[in-house]
C-alpha cells in the first residue's frame, strides 16, 4: 500500500513541477539605454562601466543577462524576486531620475558596500565567477563613487 501511495505522490509532484514551468515571470530585458541611465547622468569611465555591467547590472538595471537555469521554475521566480528587490534598492538605468540627495546616498552606499564586501552578493558571485571583484577593481569602484559624489556636489553648488 505504501509503494502505491509513493508512486501516486511522485506522479503528482511531477505533474506539478511540469505545470509550474508554464508560469514564468516577465524578463528584465529592456535593451534600451535610457536618458536617466547613470552613464548619461554622471561621468562613468569605460573601465568603471565595464565593472558595473559585469558585477551590478544584472540586479541593478533594466537589463538582466539571464543564465540558463532562470528558465526552470521555481528558480526563475526566485531570481525575478531578487532582481526586483535589487532594482528597488538601486537602479542604474533610472539613476538620473533620482534626487541629488538620493544619488549621493546611493554612491556612498556603493563605496561602503563594496569596501565592506557586501556587494556583489556572495550568492551572486558563487554562480557568476566573472562578477568577483579583485582588490584593484574594488579600489577603482570605490574611488569612482567618491569622485562621482564630489562631481555631483560641485555641480549642485554651481546650480544652487
Amino acid at each position: 500500500m505504501h509503494i502505491r501511495q509513493a508512486k501516486k505522490a511522485g506522479w503528482i509532484i511531477l505533474v506539478v513541477l511540469l505545470a509550474i514551468q508554464l508560469i514564468r515571470p516577465a524578463r528584465n530585458t529592456s535593451g534600451q539605454v535610457l536618458t536617466t541611465d547613470i552613464k548619461n547622468s554622471i561621468p562613468v569611465p569605460v573601465n568603471v562601466q565595464v565593472l558595473l555591467q559585469t558585477t551590478c547590472y544584472d540586479c541593478h538595471s533594466n537589463h538582466t543577462n539571464y543564465p540558463w537555469y532562470a528558465n526552470l521554475q521555481p528558480v526563475g521566480w526566485l531570481l525575478n524576486n531578487h532582481v526586483q528587490n535589487g532594482k528597488k534598492q538601486l537602479n542604474f538605468s533610472d539613476f538620473g531620475s533620482y534626487s541629488t540627495r538620493r544619488q549621493l546616498s546611493k554612491l556612498k552606499a556603493i563605496g561602503s558596500q563594496i569596501q565592506d564586501g557586501e556587494m556583489p552578493l556572495l550568492s551572486y558571485t558563487w554562480m557568476h565567477s566573472n562578477a568577483k571583484l579583485r582588490k584593484e577593481d574594488k579600489i577603482v569602484l570605490i574611488n569612482w563613487a567618491r569622485q562621482a559624489m564630489d562631481s555631483i556636489s560641485v555641480k549642485n553648488l554651481k546650480n544652487g
